[in-house]
């Protein structure tokens, strides 16, 4: 049995720990609901979580460590995956503010950076985008 057989890869561990922050965001306000449920089911396979690491991070999500990526580009794309399952329910409260600004930091945002990328991810996903920005997106290729 190889080392990586015992423990896993480096990049299954951070998206265990990807996983179960999302899980985190969304039993959050409390049971996770259908829509969230789906949601899960798709980040599960997105990542590559079975049924078991699906089972045990469902039961304690804050037993998983944030291990962030080494890009911004993946920093951000793991960002965008956690906006996604908050906004499941078309809402953003003040817990989930809070906690998505703990894992904008613990990704490797600066704290002024994870604000200014949360108060403009929060404008796109809730909708709230100027017509430059709309215009922007339309022509963007």
């Amino acid at each position: 049995m190889s080392f990586v057989d015992l423990f896993g890869s480096g990049e299954h561990l951070r998206n265990l720990g990807h996983f179960a922050a999302i899980v985190n965001l969304a039993a959050i306000d409390g049971e996770i609901n259908a829509k969230e449920e789906i949601h899960l089911q798709r980040f599960a396979r997105k990542l590559d979580i079975d049924e078991s690491e699906y089972s045990k991070v469902l039961q304690n999500p804050t037993a998983f460590p944030i291990s962030p990526p080494n890009t911004v580009e993946r920093r951000l794309e793991r960002l965008h995956d956690l906006f996604t399952i908050i906004y499941a329910d078309h809402e953003i409260d003040a817990e989930e503010a809070d906690l998505i600004r703990k894992y904008a930091i613990g990704l490797g945002f600066s704290n002024a950076s994870a604000d200014a990328i949360i108060k403009r991810s929060v404008d796109i996903f809730s909708g709230h985008l100027s017509f430059e920005d709309y215009r922007y997106l339309l022509n963007k290729d």
